[in-house]
């Protein structure tokens, strides 16, 4: 899952264009990289967050993506920092196991950005958008079902549920029925095919200038990479490496994944929700807090940020401290489906 969204610039010295991801300052404030510090870029995608930890300190970058274009450009970028950065082409829900292979244990801080990145949403034959007409792939590595497998071999009620849970689209079940009737015809194979169907079965755009088929890609690209379940493997694989006072920072950009972050954070601060007349009270925390949530909970970019790159609108960061207690590991609630 690579997450970096960017629209500015910068030139690196070697001459090339090095791009500069959301909510840079933020989470290099959050993170507070140190001298001798190891560090997880769990999302590398261009790799602006890693470059900027390298040089905010004479430490050491971990880089994880699964996309094998991602790791040839962290591979280049190598080269910048010789013996500082190493990149591992894998999930980053795996990166517990993916770095206990190398001899890694411990970080000092780690960073997500989920999503898709800016990079793949602007190469046509990845699928991820209908700005271009190109392949109904959305595969963010190169291996398993696309999401043309998917509108075309589903169940018209699983498709819906599915366009509904993953894009909260409120039109779920009439586009899943257009989509059905129009693979009867033929095999629905491109993305721009799919956006004219999706459109077709939602009638007029929204007054908020979302485009009607927004949601739908949205869920399936989510199921397609199964977003949401990596995010949960991910955040408890960094409890797990993140030694005492470690930092994690995680920037999101939709509710579904905000969401995810939100609730384990909290769980693991030992925040649990209280109870009400309508509610029971929530059990007791059986563990001992393993994250302290940095102040505030929730950042936003500024608006000289969203004003020169709109794809930074949604950006939502969250971070936190690790502490000295035991990871809680899969046990906690926030691993769990809703």
């Amino acid at each position: 899952m690579t997450g970096k969204r960017r629209n500015k610039s910068d030139v690196d010295a070697s001459g090339a264009q090095a791009h500069v991801p959301v909510m840079l300052d933020e989470v290099l404030a959050a993170l507070a990289p140190k001298d001798g510090g190891i560090y997880i870029d769990g999302t590398f995608g261009a790799g602006g967050y890693s470059r900027a930890i390298l040089a905010a300190a004479d430490c050491t970058v971990w880089a994880i993506d699964r996309d094998p274009d991602a790791i040839a450009g962290a591979q280049a970028l190598a080269q910048d920092f010789p013996g500082r950065l190493h990149a591992v082409q894998g999930r980053f829900g795996d990166m517990r196991e993916l770095l206990s292979k190398r001899g890694l244990s411990h970080a000092d801080g780690i960073a997500f950005d989920f999503g898709v990145s800016s990079m793949q949403i602007d190469q046509p034959e990845r699928g991820f958008s209908f700005r271009f007409d190109g392949p109904l792939d959305m595969r963010m590595g190169r291996d398993g079902p696309t999401a043309a497998d998917l509108v075309n071999e589903m169940e018209e009620s699983d498709l819906a549920d599915l366009i509904f849970r993953y894009g909260e689209e409120r039109r779920a079940r009439q586009i899943a029925r257009a989509i059905v009737a129009a693979r009867r015809t033929a095999p629905i194979t491109r993305t721009l095919a799919l956006a004219e169907i999706v459109r077709r079965a939602s009638g007029p755009r929204a007054h908020d200038g979302i485009d009607p088929a927004t949601r739908t890609f949205q869920a399936l690209r989510i199921a397609v990479n199964d977003e949401l379940g990596e995010i949960r493997r991910g955040l408890v694989s960094a409890e797990a490496l993140l030694q005492a006072a470690g930092r994690l920072a995680v920037v999101s950009f939709h509710s579904l994944e905000d969401r995810e972050v939100k609730r384990f954070l909290r769980e693991r601060a030992g925040r649990t929700p209280q109870g009400s007349r309508h509610l029971p009270e929530a059990p007791a925390p059986t563990h001992a807090p393993s994250f302290r949530t940095l102040s505030p909970e929730l950042v936003k970019p500024g608006k000289a940020e969203t004003d020169r790159n709109p794809r930074a609108r949604s950006a939502r960061l969250r971070a936190a401290e690790r502490t000295a207690a035991p990871a809680w590991g899969e046990s906690g609630a926030a691993a769990e489906e809703d």
